[in-house]
C-alpha cells in the first residue's frame, strides 16, 4: 500500500493548520535542503511543448529518496474554466523503488513556491522592505502575499492585473488578514512606485515586459516568479543587466528563465550558494536584485518531504497501487488466480 494525499485530503489538513504555519514549514524543509544541494543527483526538467502550453516532469534524488513531479502550464485553460497549473508527485525509497506517497502538488506548488520566494528574498530584499507589488492577480498570488506578510513583515501590497476581477477576488480573499493594506492600482507602472518588493506572477506564454529600466528604484528586490518556460518571460533585458541575478539551477534558469534572453556568459548566482554564504544575496541598501524563480525540482522534494513527515495519518488515504505478494516471483499468479489456475489446468 502507498500513502496518498489527495485534494480534499489537504484542504481538511490546512483547515486545521493554517496556511502561514504551513508556508513556514515548508520554508524550513526547503532552507534545509537547499544547503544540502550538493548531496542531490539534478537534472533540469524534461518538458514536451505544444501550441496550447506544456507538460513537464521534475525529478531529483538524494541518493535515499527520489521524487518527480508531473506538472502541466496552460495559460489558456481558464477560458475553458481548467486550472492553468496542475500538478501530482511522487516520493520514493532508492533502495527499494518502492514508492512512499503519491500526492497532489497543485495545491501544494503554490505553498512551496510562495516558501521559495520568502526563502530567497530573506537573503536578497532589504531587511526593512514593508511594502511589495504584486503584477498578476491570479492562481498563486494570495499565497505569495500571505507568505511575504506573516514571514517578512510585509504591511502593503499594490495590486496590478488586466483582468480587475482577479485583483477584486484576490481583495475578498484576503479581506480578514489582519495588518494587511491592499491597494488595487490601475496599472504595472502605478503598483511599482514606491514597491521595496515586486513578485511578478503573469500566466500568457509571450515574451513580455511587465517591468522596464524606468520603473526600477534603488534597492528594489525583484521576485520573478511568472517567466518559467522558453519563450516565456516579465523583465526587460536591460532590468537584468542592472541587477544582481540569483537563479534556482542555472543550467535550466538559462533555458526557461528570465536569463533566457542572455548571453549563454551572463552571470548569475545560484540560491544555495546565497542561503550558504559563498555569495551575498545583496551588496548595498542601493543595489538592484532579481530572484529570477523558475520553480525546482528540490523544492518539490522539500514539499513532498514535508507532506510524508507532518500530514498524519488523519489526513492520508491507502491506495493499493503496488502489489502485496507472498512469492515475489510469482506476478503471473496476480494476474491469474490459483483458483483459476487450476481450473485451466484441469481443462
Amino acid at each position: 500500500m502507498v500513502k496518498y494525499i489527495g485534494t480534499r485530503d489537504l484542504q481538511a489538513y490546512l483547515a486545521t493548520h493554517p496556511l502561514p504555519q504551513v508556508i513556514g514549514g515548508m520554508l524550513a524543509y526547503l532552507h534545509h535542503d537547499y544547503l544540502r544541494w550538493r548531496e542531490f543527483d539534478k537534472t533540469a526538467r524534461v518538458a514536451s511543448h505544444s501550441a496550447q502550453g506544456v507538460i513537464e516532469l521534475m525529478p531529483i534524488s538524494d541518493g535515499r529518496l527520489y521524487c518527480f513531479k508531473y506538472v502541466n502550464g496552460h495559460p489558456a485553460n481558464t477560458a475553458q474554466g481548467l486550472l492553468t497549473v496542475t500538478a501530482f508527485g511522487v516520493l520514493a525509497d532508492v533502495a527499494s523503488g518502492y514508492p512512499r506517497l503519491l500526492s497532489e502538488l497543485t495545491l501544494t506548488t503554490a505553498l512551496r513556491t510562495a516558501a521559495t520566494s520568502v526563502l530567497a528574498a530573506r537573503q536578497m530584499a532589504r531587511s526593512d522592505s514593508r511594502v511589495m507589488a504584486v503584477i498578476g492577480n491570479g492562481a498563486q498570488s494570495e499565497f505569495q502575499i500571505l507568505a511575504f506578510h506573516h514571514q517578512m513583515g510585509i504591511e502593503v501590497v499594490r495590486l496590478y492585473d488586466t483582468d480587475p476581477a482577479a485583483t477584486a477576488r484576490l481583495m475578498r480573499n484576503l479581506r480578514a488578514c489582519s495588518g494587511l493594506q491592499l491597494i488595487p492600482c490601475a496599472s504595472a507602472a502605478e503598483a511599482v512606485r514606491g514597491a521595496d518588493i515586486v513578485t511578478t506572477l503573469t500566466a500568457d506564454k509571450r515574451r513580455a515586459c511587465i517591468i522596464s529600466p524606468a520603473m526600477l528604484e534603488a534597492g528594489m528586490h525583484l521576485n520573478a516568479v511568472g517567466g518559467d518556460c522558453p519563450g516565456k518571460t516579465e523583465l526587460h533585458a536591460d532590468v537584468l543587466k542592472a541587477a544582481r541575478v540569483v537563479v534556482e539551477f542555472a543550467p535550466q534558469s538559462r533555458i526557461e528563465g528570465e536569463v533566457q534572453q542572455m548571453p549563454a556568459d551572463f552571470p548569475v548566482t545560484e540560491l544555495w550558494q546565497v542561503l550558504a554564504g559563498h555569495a551575498p544575496g545583496r551588496s548595498s541598501a542601493a543595489e538592484v536584485t532579481v530572484f529570477d524563480s523558475v520553480g525546482f525540482a528540490l523544492e518539490d522534494f522539500a514539499a513532498l518531504r514535508y507532506l510524508d513527515e507532518q500530514v498524519d495519518a488523519r489526513f492520508t488515504r491507502q491506495l493499493d497501487l503496488i502489489p502485496a505478494m507472498d512469492d515475489p516471483k510469482d506476478l503471473y499468479g496476480l494476474a491469474v488466480p490459483a483458483t483459476l489456475w487450476k481450473e485451466q489446468a484441469n481443462a
